[in-house]
């Protein structure tokens, strides 16, 4: 009776571990996903929006989803919920190389890009740097790579989250009284 009790829970395990990914078939699911995991979200968190050949890294603290759309169209939604969400803001970081790229497809998507991300605060890092800042956040706080089908080189965006009511000025005032 228990070896049978024991196959049947196998058999059962087995199955859930073939069940397809959450986002096969449904072109919404990664904006629900993110749209579920966004309240969990604070500042020092890092969302990512990736081109296709994004890495998969091995640090625990990430995770990963898959949108089969454009980077832009991700990245688009991506700002979209993090704005309105109320509790943080993004801080946008892209790829120091992707200015000295001359394709002209890498210099649409920047153009593009640029026109998106129009009046937000965009700085750049070396794309190791990233890696690196990546590696190091992610042993104490959530990263959430949004992978994408893009194929231009350099084009992830890096999008560090910061307390949209309470800034510097507040923490730094905030500071003094307590001396």
């Amino acid at each position: 009776m228990q070896k049978k009790f024991l196959y049947i829970l196998l058999f059962i395990t087995g199955l859930a571990a073939c069940k397809p990914n959450s986002n096969a078939g449904n072109p919404v699911a990664w904006q629900q996903q993110l749209a579920e995991t966004l309240p969990m979200l604070g500042h020092r968190n890092w969302i990512i929006v990736a081109d296709k050949a994004f890495p998969m890294q091995t640090d625990p603290g990430i995770a990963y989803i898959y949108a089969d759309k454009e980077l832009l169209t991700v990245l688009q939604e991506v700002v979209k919920q993090v704005e309105q969400s109320g509790h943080v803001k993004p801080e946008i970081y892209r790829d120091k190389e992707l200015a000295f790229i001359e394709d002209n497809n890498v210099r649409s998507f920047i153009a593009r890009e640029d026109s998106l991300l129009k009046g937000k605060n965009m700085q750049t890092l070396l794309h190791d740097s990233c890696f690196k800042k990546l590696s190091e956040e992610s042993r104490q706080f959530k990263v959430l790579v949004i992978k994408t089908n893009e194929l231009l080189p350099y084009t992830s965006v890096f999008i560090r989250l910061d307390c949209a009511y309470w800034d510097a000025g507040k923490e730094q005032i905030l500071r003094e009284k307590m001396k």
